[in-house]
């Protein structure tokens, strides 16, 4: 055996296990039984302890449920001194994405869970995706944090060496200080992928040059839930040899295996950093849109991998997290929405319910789109409205038809928000009236959670030449290339298994798939030319005669109706107490609409045209994109196009197909001058 050199340089390993509010159960499952429990189990059995842990909110009350042994497994480690347990939003959110009053309450809350089910006081944080703002310091602080892992590009992105972080740092806000630790991006990208000798010598080389601390910190899952790891890591042997190499670094005194919380009290403090707000390089190159994305990526091959990856990347930046709410407005909708009820939670005493449900809605899976499905998993998107209906339906109990002009979504545009105790509702003025919010508490269902079919960036960089798609594949299918490095006979070689990354580069599909001209939303209203066929209109090949969809109309009166006439309500009639929202838009071709609303969530469309406007053969239109099924009567009768509407979507297992909802394309002749639609609400719950 080797003698020691000097002290063992303190190995800070670091996992972070998480699953979305709202995910399939048996994704929880699989889980379960392919990373957390082996991962733990054999972890503990090879001797590879201390280790540091972080299970989100939604993950800790699913095994609370179904698997309390392994929350069992856990407490027994954390009480030994064997595991240490961070902290983090309960819920997952994007702290910075939170009012400061809201990061406060989802830290509290993981707080006092894991006090009352571990018994541990819990000082150091996960940060959700490293998604870092400055002003965090002060808030973790105040929240009791000592400190938190960030990626060593926060960093270098602020000046810093690499070589210089291999020890933890303190940042400020406000005179609040907080511990900093900077994790790895070599080992990041090491393990598990590539062979356990592999971090060993690295391990060594940074002893070797006098540092005191190697920090890794990253998802759990893939150790065993990326494609192609289960086995590699698992069945090949993968973590029964890293916990053997490793122990026998530690027995060569060459490592010592520590918590965060050691390492922040054995390693002096590097001094004093401001970062600067920043997430990982993939983070921030997905959240730029399509045409940045492409000329970061030229810049990438321009300059090389070895310098980029390397080198240069810090330097060379994407946008950061918030631009998804740019990107994406599906994803601001809800962002908005749940800043809204928020504060209207706090307005009216901050009740307990409502709160929680506002937490679960501040998830971030579902609010941005990266190489996994995110934004464009509709059955995320699904569990934040149903938690915001939830949640609006408690603060609105016995509440009557009212409505307020805001600017909701904050774009510097106002909105009409109309609510009672059964619905909620958003109408766009300056987007032609549409309806982008219609939110029915009873199901928790918001009609108009579609998604828009727009270009992303990996549309045109995966688009092979033969013009058919390939890698489109359903949930559960891998379409990594079998000749790239995700292939088993790359395995067998030795040389690792491939990162989802890795995966990413050999995915390819053919002809790019159809945009939409609009965001989608309910009463999107157009002049059709009359040879716009049915198959064009659907793949979005199509030019409108005339278009309201970015048209501001004028909001001429908005006026509430005791009740409507017999003879008015024979062909669609509203229920009760009704509020009405009176547009006009400019000429030509000038439009009027009326949105009639009733307090149990019936809403009546009139719209109005001038036929001398048009072409005698043309059509008019109106488009509502519905996420979950509905009613629709239409005087007089409407001519019908309905038709799925799929996005393409980059994953973890390849390309996915994913049906967001169905657009209902209502047609009337040109020279009708008139329509009325309404959707059908429900009867108005009974008070409890």
């Amino acid at each position: 055996m080797n003698e020691p050199m000097a002290d063992p340089i303190l190995f800070a390993f670091g996992l972070h296990a998480h699953q979305p509010e709202g995910n399939f159960g048996h994704v929880f499952e699989e889980h379960l039984r392919d990373v957390y429990e082996p991962f733990l189990h054999r972890a503990a059995e090879g001797g590879f302890l201390p280790l540091t842990l972080h299970i989100s909110g939604p993950l800790l009350d699913w095994l609370e449920q179904t698997n309390a042994r392994y929350l069992d497994l856990v407490g027994e480690l954390a009480g030994a001194g064997k595991l240490e347990l961070l902290l983090a939003g309960y819920y997952e959110p994007i702290l910075p994405s939170l009012p400061r009053a809201d990061r406060l309450q989802q830290i509290l809350w993981m707080k006092e869970t894991l006090r009352a089910r571990f018994g541990v006081e819990a000082t150091g944080l996960w940060l959700t995706e490293r998604v870092w703002e400055p002003d965090l310091a002060a808030d973790l602080a105040d929240a009791g944090v000592e400190y938190v892992l960030v990626d060593d590009r926060h960093f270098v992105a602020s000046g810093f060496p690499r070589e210089a972080l291999h020890t933890p740092f303190r940042t400020e806000a406000e005179g609040k200080s907080l511990g900093v630790f900077a994790i790895d991006e070599n080992l990041r990208y090491m393990i598990p992928f590539q062979p356990p000798e592999e971090t060993a010598t690295y391990l060594k080389g940074l002893r070797a040059k006098g540092h005191r601390l190697a920090v890794v910190a990253d998802d759990i899952e893939k150790f065993g839930g990326w494609p192609g790891t289960r086995e590699w890591v698992y069945e090949k042997g993968w973590l029964d040899s890293f916990t053997q190499v490793m122990r026998g670094l530690e027995e060569d005194g060459q490592i010592k295996l520590a918590t965060f919380s050691q390492a922040l009290a054995e390693v002096g403090s590097g001094g004093l950093a401001y970062l600067p707000s920043a997430s990982y390089r993939e983070m921030e190159e997905w959240s730029l849109p399509p045409e940045a994305f492409s000329r970061i990526s030229e810049l990438k091959t321009t300059l090389g991998p070895e310098r980029f990856e390397r080198g240069d990347s810090p330097l060379i930046r994407g946008s950061h997290w918030r631009n998804f709410l740019v990107k994406y407005p599906e994803a601001n909708r809800m962002h908005k929405k749940m800043m809204a009820l928020s504060d209207l939670c706090r307005s009216r005493g901050d009740p307990e319910v409502p709160r929680r449900l506002i937490g679960k809605a501040q998830c971030n899976d579902a609010y941005w789109h990266g190489v996994f499905g995110g934004l464009y998993l509709r059955h995320l998107r699904d569990t934040v409205w149903q938690n915001l209906a939830a949640a609006e339906r408690e603060l609105r109990r016995g509440e009557t038809l009212g409505w307020e002009e805001w600017d909701l979504d904050l774009d510097g545009q106002k909105e009409i928000w109309i609510h009672s105790s059964e619905f909620s509702a958003l109408v766009s003025p300056h987007r032609g009236g549409a309806v982008e919010e219609m939110t029915r508490f009873r199901g928790g269902k918001n009609l108009a959670n579609t998604l828009t079919r727009r270009r992303e960036a990996y549309h045109e960089s995966h688009t092979s030449e033969e013009g058919e798609w390939e890698g489109v594949n359903e949930p559960g299918e891998n379409t990594a290339s079998p000749e790239g490095p995700g292939s088993t006979e790359a395995q067998d070689k030795g040389g690792g298994t491939p990162s989802i990354h890795d995966i990413e580069e050999n995915l390819q599909f053919g002809e790019l798939p159809p945009v939409d001209l609009d965001t989608r939303a309910l009463f999107l209203e157009r002049v059709l030319a009359a040879k716009t066929s049915r198959d064009d209109y659907s793949a979005g090949r199509f030019i409108p005669i005339r278009s309201w969809t970015d048209t501001t109309l004028e909001v001429v009166k908005v006026v509430g109706i005791a009740s409507h006439d017999e003879e008015e309500d024979a062909e669609g009639r509203i229920i009760g107490p009704s509020l009405c929202i009176h547009l006009s838009a400019p000429s030509p071709g000038s439009m009027t609409k009326s949105l009639c609303f009733d307090s149990g969530g019936t809403l009546q469309v009139d719209l109005a045209w001038d036929p001398s406007a048009f072409p005698p053969d043309a059509i008019f239109s109106s488009e509502i994109s519905l996420g979950t099924e509905t009613e629709i009567g239409t005087s007089p009768p409407a001519e019908e196009w309905r038709s799925p509407i799929a996005t393409f979507s980059k994953s973890e297992r390849g390309f996915d197909e994913n049906v967001q909802g169905e657009s209902v394309l209502l047609r009337w002749p040109i020279a009708a001058g008139g329509a009325r639609v309404t959707i059908r609400g429900i009867d108005p719950l009974p008070d409890s």
